[in-house]
């Protein structure tokens, strides 16, 4: 049970500027360059209610509580984003254009997650917490009493950043070439990497025994990403539009989001967390067609029955997400806080069986794993294990009927996952629990577009 005392009015300050210039430096190349600056101080309360922080956070031991209104990190003021883009006309033949394409930036976050964490969160002193275990319904008016403030120590949870944060920063390059096929057809090949560095994590630290616990952002996260896109597009002539795409990707990380809860880098290297992102999909495919049937030209009758029909499908697939394993009870103690627990992988042993009465005919191997011992962190990576893949096949049929010249009535049929293919959602993942390994139902969400564009 949660009571929170008074209303907060937080402040959120950024100011950003930015130039821009295109020079054309001759009727082949394009170059445009630019520079952005951010400036992005902590945030803080309009009436004074400034969030609390603490001071010392590298002799752990000896941490204090800071006074009211220290800032939650340092303003830092050399937040500088250059970029430049280029364009490179290679092949200016009709109907066989070629482009070339480039460009390189840096960009920053805001860093304002943490922020409003640390104001609106269950944060020490505007929010008080009460714990109910074991208890029988109905509650008692002592057991429904709202919890009781204390501005003794130990304080309250606390979310801060560490005060010698600073924005974090993504470097992003890419590399394109672009072919014209014809008047109405294109095929283009990419090449797009990311380099994130001094990105967010939080970890979770239990300083001394002034505190309960204290969650603390730090720039101890990096991220890599570089990606492979090859698409074939088509506009609208002779009554077909068409587009097809295939992805490789691969997404290499520390932490994919700022709000999971890590296990403190004065214990544990953060670089052992570093593995596949949790958004890392390896392969994508999609492609999508509409089509108009061609109507009889001579018979009236033919016509009105067969006129103003048209097929649309779509097809999408896509290999497994990554599977983030961690042992019962999942956050368990390790190096005196609680932080997520990976099991130990036994060498040797399957990582999936065959099992007919799972729903997709197979599960994780829980023999394949076992408990860490107390206080360490276990040997299986983070994100080592991958789902299944996902594809689906949509189709829709539709004939449109003029009534008048500007009203049309449409008629449409869909038939969606036309194949009816089952796809599967990650498994339940935590070792340890009867249903751990075992895969659900996995429901795609589809919409159909309708395309328009000049023959």
């Amino acid at each position: 049970m949660t009571a929170n005392f008074g209303r907060m009015y937080p402040v959120f300050t950024n100011f950003s500027a930015y130039a821009q210039d295109t020079w054309r430096m001759n009727q082949r190349l394009t170059l445009t360059y630019g520079v952005r600056w951010e400036l992005n101080p902590p945030p803080h309360e309009a009436k004074g209610n400034d969030p609390f922080t603490v001071q010392g956070l590298d002799q752990p031991a000896t941490a204090t509580l800071a006074p009211r209104g220290t800032p939650l990190w340092q303003t830092t003021y050399g937040n500088f984003a250059p970029r430049v883009g280029m364009a490179y006309l290679l092949n200016s033949k009709r109907g066989r254009e070629t482009v070339l394409r480039g460009g390189f930036g840096i960009f920053y976050d805001l860093g304002n997650g943490p922020g409003s964490q640390a104001i609106f969160g269950a944060n020490y002193p505007n929010t008080a917490t009460k714990v109910l275990n074991n208890i029988q319904f109905p509650l008692t008016q002592t057991q429904l009493a709202p919890p009781a403030f204390s501005a003794d120590p130990p304080y309250a949870t606390l979310y801060i950043t560490d005060p010698h944060s600073v924005l974090p920063r993504t470097y992003e390059w890419n590399f394109a070439i672009e072919r014209s096929l014809g008047n109405t057809q294109t095929n283009s090949a990419s090449y797009v990497g990311a380099a994130g560095r001094r990105l967010l994590r939080r970890e979770l630290l239990h300083p001394n025994a002034l505190f309960t616990d204290v969650q603390v952002t730090r720039n101890t996260a990096t991220s890599d990403y570089d990606a492979l896109e090859i698409q074939f597009q088509r506009r609208l002539s002779r009554g077909l539009q068409a587009m097809a795409s295939y992805t490789w990707t691969h997404s290499i990380d520390i932490a994919s989001t700022e709000s999971l809860i890590n296990t403190p880098a004065v214990s544990l290297d953060p670089r052992v967390d570093r593995g596949p992102s949790d958004f890392d999909v390896r392969h994508s495919v999609a492609a999508a067609a509409t089509y108009d049937l061609p109507s009889p030209k001579t018979n009236r009758l033919l016509r009105a029955v067969l006129g103003h029909w048209s097929m649309d499908s779509m097809l999408r697939a896509r290999s497994a997400t990554p599977i983030y394993v961690i042992q019962r009870p999942g956050l368990g103690p390790l190096f005196g806080v609680f932080g997520v627990t990976r099991p130990n992988l036994i060498p040797n042993v399957p990582l999936y069986i065959q099992d007919r009465t799972a729903p997709a005919g197979k599960r994780i191997n829980p023999a394949a794993f076992a408990n860490a011992p107390t206080g360490q962190q276990g040997s299986l990576g983070r994100n080592a294990l991958r789902a299944f893949p996902v594809s689906q096949v949509d189709f829709a049929v539709r004939r449109r009927f003029a009534l008048g010249e500007r009203l049309h009535l449409q008629l449409r049929a869909e038939f969606l996952n036309l194949f009816n293919h089952p796809n599967f959602a990650p498994p339940a993942s935590i070792f340890g629990r009867p249903n751990f390994g075992l895969f659900s139902i996995f429901k795609i969400t589809t919409e159909f577009y309708q395309w328009s564009g000049a023959g």
